[in-house]
C-alpha cells in the first residue's frame, strides 16, 4: 500500500482530487486530500506548516502538488524529507527559494479585500473540462499566498522526484529552463518526466489518466 498526499493549487480544496483519489483507493492505497485554509491573511508558510503537520503523522509518502501546491510540497518536503518517498509536481515545479507564485506568473495579482477571486471565465490553459466546477466550488485565494515567497534549503533534492507535464512538453521545459530562472530547478538533478497533454487542470480534464500516472510513479 502506498500513502498519497494530494495538495491542490489556487482556489481549490481537497474535493478537486475526488476523481483522481477514487481509482487510487480502489487500488488499495491510502489517500489524503488536502484542503488548505483559505482565510484572509493566510500565507504560504501557513500552508507549509499545515502540510508538515500532516506529513509528521505519516511515512513513505508520495507527495503530489498541483500548480501553487508545488511550492507548498517543495517547502514541506524540505523540512521533513525523511517522511517523503517521492515528490510529484503536476504541471508545476519547485521554484527557487525566495520567489513567489506572482514571480512565476510574471504579473501583479489584483486582490479584492485581500483575496484573489475565482476567475469568472476560464483561463486559456483551462482546457478539456467545464470551468463551472471551479467557478461554483472554488474559493477566493488569500493574496499573501500569491505574493509571499517560498523558502527551502535544498534538502528536498534528496527525495526522488517526478514532473507530470500537462501544459508543455519535456523538450519545451528544457528550452525554457535554459533561459528562464524559475524553471531551472526542474531540470537540475535526477528527474522523471511524464507527459499528459490535457491543459493545466488534469484532475478535472483527465482524472483517470492522471491517477494512472500516479500509480506508476
Amino acid at each position: 500500500m502506498t500513502t498519497y498526499v494530494l495538495v491542490p493549487g489556487f482556489w481549490l480544496g481537497g474535493w478537486a482530487w475526488d476523481e483522481v483519489a477514487a481509482p487510487l483507493r480502489d487500488a488499495g492505497h491510502d489517500v489524503h486530500q488536502i484542503s488548505p485554509v483559505l482565510d484572509r491573511g493566510t500565507t504560504v508558510e501557513d500552508h507549509v506548516d499545515a502540510l508538515v503537520a500532516v506529513l509528521n503523522e505519516l511515512n513513505d509518502v508520495v507527495l503530489v502538488g498541483h500548480s501553487y501546491g508545488g511550492m507548498v510540497i517543495t517547502a514541506a518536503a524540505d523540512r521533513v524529507p525523511e517522511r517523503v518517498a517521492r515528490l510529484i509536481w503536476v504541471d508545476s515545479g519547485p521554484l527557487p527559494s525566495g520567489l513567489s507564485q506572482a514571480d512565476f506568473d510574471g504579473s501583479d495579482p489584483v486582490a479584492v479585500d485581500g483575496m484573489l477571486p475565482v476567475p469568472a471565465e476560464a483561463p486559456p490553459i483551462a482546457t478539456g473540462f467545464d470551468w463551472a466546477v471551479v467557478r461554483e466550488r472554488g474559493r477566493p485565494q488569500p493574496i499573501d499566498t500569491a505574493t509571499g515567497p517560498v523558502h527551502h534549503s535544498g534538502a528536498w533534492r534528496a527525495v526522488p522526484r517526478t514532473a507530470i507535464l500537462c501544459s508543455f512538453t519535456e523538450e519545451q521545459l528544457r528550452g525554457m529552463a535554459a533561459t528562464v530562472p524559475v524553471f531551472a530547478l526542474m531540470v537540475e538533478g535526477d528527474w522523471t518526466y511524464q507527459e499528459l497533454r490535457t491543459g493545466h487542470w488534469p484532475m478535472f480534464s483527465e482524472p483517470r489518466a492522471l491517477a494512472s500516472l500516479l500509480l506508476k510513479a
